[in-house]
């Protein structure tokens, strides 16, 4: 992978001057959290309760996008129609107990080692996910204590419009105060690269989930990392890289 000419690209393909890194966006799901497998299993579990079928892959690939948005698209592909509002509030309920019931989900390896790195380069810290369960936004604090400020926090009760629409990251940026081409995002999920791109915002891909990579590719990211372990390990690199 040619960080250099990932860089030059992304500034030609933007139109921007320089990229002039002052902050890290992250997404929670399959980036800090490896939830992604209960996400799955409880949305095919839920869905099923009230008639819809839902696959795990399915699941993987609209990874980003709010309840909402997924149960209405779930309806309107297997029942012709979009889902009235107590559907999407009793499925997504549903949801949720669910995955309440599950463990803790394990944080994702090498996360820890990912952002002290951004924190010891100065960089600011923010979290940008598709999630809006309380559970998961609770144990940000709690697992990677000291990383992330409330402030800083953009769930999918901050957007009317998740991912892969850009409003998350565009409001991800308005709260860290960068433009940009003055941050980068890491995704795991083909939506997220998707918004985070829209959003004008060079895009590393960790692909911690089945998906395979060209998945994320085809959405656009700029750099690709088979975990977050081995985006640490190149961390001076593309800090580097992108620095130059």
């Amino acid at each position: 992978m040619d960080l250099l000419q990932s860089k030059a690209n992304y500034i030609k393909t933007h139109g921007f001057g320089e990229l002039s890194l002052k902050a890290v966006l992250f997404d929670m799901d399959g980036v800090l959290f490896d939830s992604m497998p209960y996400h799955a299993e409880c949305w095919r579990e839920a869905a099923a309760a009230f008639g819809l079928h839902v696959s795990p892959e399915e699941v993987y690939m609209n990874e980003g996008r709010t309840g909402f948005d997924s149960i209405n698209l779930f309806a309107r592909e297997q029942w012709g129609r979009g889902a009235t509002q107590k559907e999407v509030d009793d499925i997504y309920a549903e949801k949720c107990r669910l995955f309440n019931m599950r463990p803790e989900p394990p944080k994702i390896a090498g996360a820890d080692d990912v952002l002290r790195c951004v924190r010891s380069a100065g960089l600011l810290i923010a979290c940008v996910t598709g999630s809006g369960q309380q559970s998961l936004l609770s144990r940000l604090d709690r697992h990677y204590a000291g990383f992330f400020r409330p402030e800083f926090i953009v769930s999918s009760r901050d957007c009317k419009l998740g991912k892969p629409h850009p409003d998350p990251y565009l409001l991800g940026l308005q709260r860290v105060g960068v433009a940009p081409n003055e941050a980068v995002v890491v995704e795991n999920a083909p939506l997220g690269v998707e918004a985070a791109v829209a959003a004008g915002i060079f895009t590393v891909a960790v692909n911690t989930g089945p998906l395979p990579d060209k998945a994320l590719l085809s959405a656009g990211a700029n750099a690709l990392y088979p975990s977050m372990s081995a985006f640490a390990a190149d961390w001076p690199n593309f800090l580097s890289a992108l620095r130059s």
